[in-house]
């Protein structure tokens, strides 16, 4: 993959996890990496099991020079729409950076707006080590939140399917409705 911090200077990569789930918040991570660097093993979050992205959380963290992670919550996702919540949450996650970048790489083909110059690049979380490192940190924050609301709201399998609409997901809605942490507008057409 590459790395654009020889290039650019201090780079960030940011990226988001949990756009398409029927619950629970959107995800977004910022990272900063040193010119140098190694992280055996860094790639799209998608592209790693559980174990492996839990492996590279801590690395990330201990290599980072700079990390944030910001979170639009299921409420301001029904209020604002999914779009909206997840460049507020990559902008939240940007001013939790304690050092501030020359440039953004971002994950998709619409930036947020920072006040750095922002460069989008379409599946960049297999491009860029700074992208993917940001991928990971979304995607475990998240999960582990799933896991946490697992525990809250019984009987919807976050643990399993994270908040996706799985048929699991699904039947439990049916038999349940939703609970506190579903984003409403995602279940129009769907009755108790």
């Amino acid at each position: 993959m590459l790395k654009p911090e020889k290039e650019y200077g201090l780079v960030c990569g940011i990226d988001e996890a949990g756009r398409g789930p029927l619950a629970g918040p959107v995800c977004a991570a910022a990272v900063i990496l040193p010119e140098e660097y190694d992280l055996p093993g860094l790639n799209d979050s998608k592209k790693l099991s559980s174990k492996a992205r839990e492996a590279l959380f801590d690395r990330i963290l201990e290599t980072a020079v700079a990390w944030g992670v910001g979170w639009a919550d299921e409420k301001e996702i029904d209020r604002i729409n999914i779009l909206q919540a997840t460049f507020q949450a990559m902008g939240r996650a940007f001013g939790g950076l304690d050092r501030t970048p020359d440039y953004a790489f971002v994950d998709g083909n619409r930036p947020p707006q920072l006040p750095v110059p922002v460069r989008c690049v379409v599946g960049g979380d297999g491009k860029y080590d700074c992208i993917a490192a940001a991928s990971i940190l979304a995607k475990v924050s998240r999960d582990r939140l799933m896991l946490d609301y697992d525990r809250q709201y019984p009987g919807y399998g976050f643990a399993r399917h994270k908040g996706y609409g799985t048929k699991v997901h699904y039947a439990a809605l049916a038999e349940l409705g939703p609970c506190p942490i579903h984003r409403l507008t995602f279940l129009k057409g769907l009755e108790k």
